[in-house]
């Protein structure tokens, strides 16, 4: 059974529905692509999927240890190259709030991080710079 349903909307948009949820979102190309960036493209999804991906991960390890990641801020940086158009490099920047992580805690989060399925299904030419900013 699908997992997601999408339809050509024209105009360089995708509406894509979420089958279980319902949700839907709309992907735009990108200005420097011959779109109006009016949402996110489908490499900004792909981008932003390592982060909440890694996040997730992390969210179910911590949620099982009774830590608290509430409040983690993620940013997200996409590096396109050309020839052919596609991700080069991906930076994702987990800024933790100030709850008292141990050292054991960190580390086994960090490693968790890099376990996540997007993060494993990229292909090794995409370069993922993770980091880590524990208050």
């Amino acid at each position: 059974m699908a997992t997601v349903k999408a339809k050509y909307l024209g105009g360089l948009r995708v509406e894509c529905t979420h089958l279980q949820s319902g949700t839907t979102i709309i992907t735009d190309a990108p200005t420097d692509n011959n779109g109006k960036g009016e949402a996110f493209s489908p490499t900004d999804l792909c981008s932003t999927s390592l982060a909440a991906c890694a996040m997730t991960i992390m969210g179910i390890y911590a949620q099982n240890n009774g830590i608290d990641l509430t409040g983690t801020d993620i940013e997200i940086t996409k590096k396109m190259a050309a020839e052919p158009r596609r991700i080069a490099e991906i930076d994702v920047i987990f800024n933790f709030p100030a709850n008292g992580y141990t050292e054991k805690e960190k580390k086994i989060l960090e490693r968790v991080a890099h376990t996540c399925p997007v993060h494993l299904s990229l292909h090794p030419d995409v370069k993922q710079n993770i980091v880590f900013n524990w208050q």
